[in-house]
């Protein structure tokens, strides 16, 4: 489809609003299977009024004509862009599968990010931003209206996040139906929690020098003949409170298998993930306390992963769990560094005996010398804290040498193993040989 000039935006060059519909009316009309993603990707400013009311509409365009450019510097796939209006730019992908749109998203948040001088003030950017995966035979307009709703439910939850189509509160019909899949989760987690049909699935951390670190666990749900994703049956259990019930069941489970593994001779941690539900509760301690004695495991054998943010919660009964688990010898590791909003700065005052680099620092290496120096950085201030650290998501021997020089201790991913039962991570263990 042809443009003319009264249709690009004359501050960043992009197509205007009117344009940018036309582009996604014609993308939705040329879909002819499910087999062709689309996807809408909704980005709004945080916080740019200020931008508007320090510098004038000057300034703000100049903000605005800059983040464009950042956008377009990002993206390296075919892409419709579009400036929907004041500080929102609108992102059409014609095939970008969900994984892939969401890497890049999280891309975007980095580079966006990145501090801008404006006058003589260093700015430091934030957006929020939606994400529509279009269904077949839906309206242009039903689609687009669902990733400015995810914009508006990620600006709601404080912004710089990211919020995907069906995360967010979504009314009218959609909203029903979104509502009883849900319930039909939330069916099956009881289903699975009085039938067997949990299980943990465990994925190696090992050492950059052959030896084992620890195995971590992540748990699987099998329900009515089905198996339901991590991905889906967590929101869900967070939001009914059965996440509780779950942390404490992975504990138990995880418990015995530390104790298994070192009667086999083979003295691994085994990191369990903890929610935020779990953490907040006073009684965390007890089920702590009650796994080490129903295993009879050692609590040097256990670790508990937790995200950043857990860390940084001052609430009382948070500090005083996270001091009672590190006082009987249970090690904390923070999970998934990097992506939230605390700073190196902060591991000083934190608990931990881990620090686990998020994936979005590992993916990009080595290629990315920016981002190796930040896990440089990263590795030798934990390492002086005395604190291990782990890299996640090593997928290449690339990557894993890079990690390697930037002196991170030890990796997990695929590049070593992908999750396994209990039975298949022991004989791995057991025959496996030095990296």
């Amino acid at each position: 489809m042809l443009m003319n000039s009264s249709q690009f935006d004359p501050v960043t060059g992009l197509l205007n609003r009117n344009a940018g519909l036309q582009v996604a009316v014609r993308m939705c009309s040329s879909v002819t299977d499910e087999d062709m993603p689309l996807v809408a990707m909704w980005l709004d400013l945080d916080r740019f009024q200020q931008i508007n009311q320090s510098f004038g509409h000057r300034g703000g365009d100049e903000v605005i004509s800059k983040i464009a450019h950042r956008i377009r510097s990002t993206i390296k796939v075919p892409v419709e862009l579009s400036r929907m209006g004041g500080d929102e730019f609108l992102c059409l992908f014609g095939d970008l599968d969900e994984p892939d749109a969401e890497q890049l998203a999280q891309e975007l948040l980095r580079t966006i990010g990145e501090p801008l001088p404006v006058d003589d003030i260093l700015f430091r950017p934030s957006v929020s931003i939606g994400i529509a995966f279009h269904v077949l035979d839906e309206a242009p307009l039903a689609w687009l209206e669902r990733a400015d709703r995810a914009l508006i439910e990620a600006k709601r939850q404080g912004g710089n996040r990211i919020v995907i189509s069906g995360d967010e509160p979504v009314p009218g019909r959609l909203g029903v139906l979104l509502a009883r899949e849900e319930l039909g989760i939330e069916s099956d987690l009881h289903t699975a929690l009085e039938t067997g049909g949990l299980q943990l699935n465990f994925q190696p951390i090992v050492r950059l020098d052959g030896r084992i670190e620890g195995v971590e666990a992540l748990m699987r749900c099998n329900a009515n003949g089905r198996q339901i994703a991590p991905a889906k049956f967590i929101p869900v259990a967070e939001k009914t409170g059965l996440i509780v019930r779950l942390g404490e069941w992975c504990l138990l489970q995880g418990g015995h298998y530390a104790a298994r593994l070192h009667r086999e001779g083979i003295p691994a941690k085994v990191a369990i993930n903890v929610s935020r539900a779990q953490l907040t509760s006073s009684k965390f301690i007890q089920a702590l306390h009650g796994t080490m004695v129903c295993t009879d495991v050692a609590p040097e054998l256990i670790e508990l992963e937790l995200t950043e943010s857990l860390f940084m919660d001052v609430s009382d009964v948070v500090q005083a769990n996270l001091r009672s688990a590190r006082s009987i010898g249970v090690g904390l590791a923070i999970d998934d560094f990097g992506t939230g909003y605390s700073c190196l700065a902060n591991l000083k005052d934190l608990p931990a005996t881990k620090l686990k680099l998020d994936r979005a620092f590992v993916c990009v290496l080595p290629e990315d010398q920016r981002a190796f120096s930040v896990v440089k950085a990263m590795t030798q201030l934990a390492r002086e804290l005395g604190m291990t650290v782990v890299a996640e998501g090593v997928e290449t021997q690339g990557q894993k040498d890079a990690l390697a020089e930037a002196g991170v201790d030890a990796i997990q991913g695929y590049f070593l193993a992908r999750p396994m039962t209990e039975d298949a991570l022991l004989a791995w263990l057991k025959q496996r040989s030095p990296l």
